[in-house]
């Protein structure tokens, strides 16, 4: 008869700390990256009655939780630093302690620093790029943001210009006569405005010369850049310099500002052999310039793209890859304890992680500027509690039998 005491108490102490699990679940509706608990009951060992094979059992071991690693939904969102993990893997991150903690929530901040970190201020570990390349083979360490970072210019060495020059133009008349501006950078990112200068000498044939102002040079000049003459033929098709020719050579030498020398190539016509200088009958003008010279720039943004990939973009419109996040795959991820603030702690019974880059060796995929929800469903933890109520009330319901049976057998002993 006592045995039925500790064997309903054994119930009630079961279904609290179950309850106690599903609260943790709803608490935790909203939590990035949660995987919700799930609860397993064991029996306890039963007592042989006599010699018989007839057993009667002892109650319930204490509730366990057991933390289910399924795919969470994926939501975009508008955070820079965002990043979520669709499949397999988890975030390593670095921290205070030196300890390495597993996460899949990906709600990550700059620092003052420029370090990534999640949302509590563990360092996200990762490769940080050299010359805007990733190694992922080499070894995992803190990602650092150049945040004050700056790249260098690239200096001018090919330029051209879609020109039209009128057919129709007279030599020596004002319509003979037509100037449209390039502008170049220098090593330095200093830029400069070249004037090209076309002027009518004859049927089919148009003169060009090519300057630069006197003030961005040392020494001023009177001798143009670069001269020539360009012929067309009865189409307006340009025929000299021809398309085989090499292009036109532009020499810039004693720059004011201290910047190397350049030579620059111009270019009559593009990759597939056409002509960008032509002769139509219609107003001189000019549709297009181009130049590959790139001033210097700062950056003005870095965010998280597809794949893991920290990408900055400076103030000159270039953009580069600055790091890339690593991911790890845990085989027995469910050993792991939950420590707070979203991380996981391995112990002695985890496996070894394997620590690469995003969708490579059975890994997931990071998917920039989204966040994953938690996997903690509604509808299932309302029925989970109010079963595990009605579990509790009824093994209550036994002490409650069991204490009434008492006082009945200890009332017919009186």
């Amino acid at each position: 008869m006592f045995t039925v005491f500790n064997t309903a108490l054994s119930g009630l102490n079961a279904n609290s700390t179950a309850i106690d699990i599903v609260g943790n679940n709803l608490a935790n509706l909203n939590t990035t990256g949660y995987k919700a608990d799930t609860v397993e009951f064991q029996d306890l060992m039963s007592q042989q009655l006599g010699t018989t094979s007839a057993q009667v059992g002892l109650g319930v071991a204490g509730a366990q939780s057991v933390r289910q690693f399924a795919q969470g939904s994926i939501t975009q969102t508008t955070g820079a630093y965002d990043a979520a993990i669709q499949g397999n893997g988890f975030f390593v991150v670095h921290a205070a302690d030196g300890q390495t903690l597993y996460t899949r929530a990906g709600d990550f901040t700059l620092s003052p620093t420029g370090r990534l970190q999640t949302a509590t201020g563990e360092n996200v570990q990762g490769w940080n790029a050299v010359g805007g390349v990733v190694n992922p083979n080499s070894t995992v360490g803190d990602i650092v943001v150049p945040i004050s970072g700056v790249t260098p210019a690239t200096a001018t060495a090919n330029m051209s210009a879609t020109v039209n020059l009128n057919a129709g133009g007279t030599v020596g008349g004002t319509d003979g006569t037509y100037s449209a501006p390039v502008q170049v950078v220098d090593a330095q990112g200093g830029t400069h405005t070249l004037t090209m200068t076309f002027t009518k000498s004859d049927s089919n044939k148009w003169d060009y010369a090519i300057t630069i102002p006197d003030a961005d040079l040392k020494t001023s000049s009177a001798t143009p850049l670069a001269t020539g003459t360009l012929t067309f033929d009865g189409t307006g098709q340009l025929t000299t310099p021809a398309a085989t020719d090499p292009p036109v050579s532009v020499s810039i030498t004693g720059l004011a500002d201290g910047a190397p020398d350049m030579k620059i190539n111009w270019n009559l016509f593009d990759s597939g052999g056409t002509g960008l200088v032509t002769q139509f009958t219609q107003a001189n003008g000019v549709s297009a310039t181009s130049q590959d010279g790139v001033a210097a720039g700062q950056i003005t943004k870095v965010g998280i793209s597809n794949g893991g990939l920290l990408v900055a973009t400076y103030s000159n419109g270039q953009s580069a890859t600055v790091g890339q996040i690593a991911l790890a795959t845990i085989e027995n991820p469910g050993s792991m304890l939950a420590i707070g603030n979203n991380n996981l702690q391995p112990t002695a019974s985890t496996s070894a992680p394997a620590i690469g880059a995003s969708g490579t060796s059975g890994r997931g995929e990071i998917v920039g500027q989204s966040l994953e929800g938690s996997t903690v469903d509604i509808a299932t933890e309302f029925t989970n509690l109010l079963t595990f109520q009605r579990s509790y009330q009824a093994n209550s319901r036994v002490i409650t039998t069991a204490d009434q049976m008492t006082q009945d057998l200890i009332g017919l002993i009186r």
